[in-house]
């Protein structure tokens, strides 16, 4: 008999729930589905309890993306159990990726389940179709992290295949453009949000707009982050050079050390003035692409709301508790994380 766990109700009843039956691949609509992700009876169910909260809108218009990776304790079932990027800190034990979409409201749609060695940035095009063709939308913006963009990523999304607007965090150090183009501009921010008075203020934010041949940039900046970075990097010089005196075969391991210390072999190590003086251009800052013809500070406010993905991320793994994960079988893994993905629609709600 396949595990299951015991869900309580009004009653007391404690009626059993197989986990196997949740994470069962189905037959039907094999256009649905996703490469490495079986469409399974768990989609199904999120499918009819979109249906039920269909009347509170008209049609999503706004998704909300990102993934988080769970680890196992065991070898993570057939296929789904793989080593990968961890995010929770153990590159040493098999897990799961796990994506989260929410719409405009805050309200959960579904969970995407990947193996462990999935990549984020091969996981937002699936998700695009599949949401169209699971809940019927007609129109998605989807706002993801920076951890989702690649080279064609943008493309992808404009592409007539797609024709998916976008709100994209750009990796500013590693995308040439964005490093020697975009933050090289001089025109002047516009502020939204001005410099605190009081700990209940929002955080002071100012944006500019950046045309790169067709696409559109959005800059954005935050004075008190930027004053921060300056001082932190600040006391790392100092400190480096304090350490430099007393010897420096110790400071190649130090991440916080090697990236203002001169690229390849040296008798003795020095600080680099120009990464120095390249780190302090990000000081503060980051990026959005987006084919959105909303104002800056609309992309930027619709970006700062991904916080929301993060928190039930959070509110996941720290109260729902879905580790340890002992399971053998992918259908039963599937079953058990999509148990820990239910409660969440409850959280909104509540809110």
């Amino acid at each position: 008999m396949a595990p299951s766990v015991s869900v309580i109700g009004h009653s007391g009843i404690t009626p059993s729930l197989p986990l196997a039956f949740l994470g069962e691949p189905l037959k039907d609509h094999p256009g649905s589905r996703i490469p490495k992700t079986p469409r399974c009876t768990k989609d199904r169910i999120e499918e009819e309890l979109f249906e039920q909260r269909q009347d509170l809108f008209s049609e999503i218009d706004l998704v909300f993306f990102d993934t988080t990776s769970i680890y196992f304790e065991g070898e993570g079932g057939q296929e789904i159990g793989r080593h990968g990027k961890s995010k929770d800190d153990r590159p040493d034990l098999r897990q799961m990726v796990v994506g989260l979409a929410l719409d405009l409201h805050g309200w959960p749609l579904c969970c995407e389940l990947w193996p462990g060695n999935t990549a984020d940035v091969t996981t937002l095009l699936p998700v695009v179709n599949r949401l169209r063709q699971r809940f019927r939308v007609r129109r998605v913006c989807i706002v993801a992290d920076r951890g989702m963009i690649s080279a064609g990523t943008s493309r992808a999304l404009e592409s007539e295949e797609l024709d998916c607007d976008y709100i994209l965090g750009a990796r500013m150090r590693s995308v040439k453009e964005v490093s020697d183009r975009v933050l090289a501009d001089r025109s002047r921010y516009q502020e939204i949000t001005p410099e605190w008075e009081t700990s209940k203020d929002p955080s002071p934010l100012k944006v500019k707009e950046v045309l790169v041949a067709d696409r559109r940039e959005v800059v954005c900046l935050n004075e008190e982050q930027r004053r921060k970075d300056a001082a932190d990097r600040k006391a790392i010089v100092e400190h480096l050079r304090e350490q430099l005196k007393q010897g420096d075969k110790e400071l190649i391991g130090n991440q916080g050390y090697r990236k203002y210390l001169p690229a390849g072999p040296a008798e003795r190590f020095t600080i680099d003035g120009a990464k120095v003086r390249e780190e302090a251009r990000y000081d503060g800052k980051w990026v959005l692409q987006t084919n959105l013809a909303d104002e800056p500070k609309i992309i930027t406010w619709a970006y700062k709301e991904l916080w929301r993905v993060e928190d039930l991320f959070r509110t996941m793994k720290s109260i729902l508790e879905p580790r340890p994960i002992y399971h053998q079988r992918d259908e039963i893994i599937r079953g058990h994380v999509f148990c820990s993905f239910l409660p969440l629609l409850l959280k909104p709600a509540l809110e």
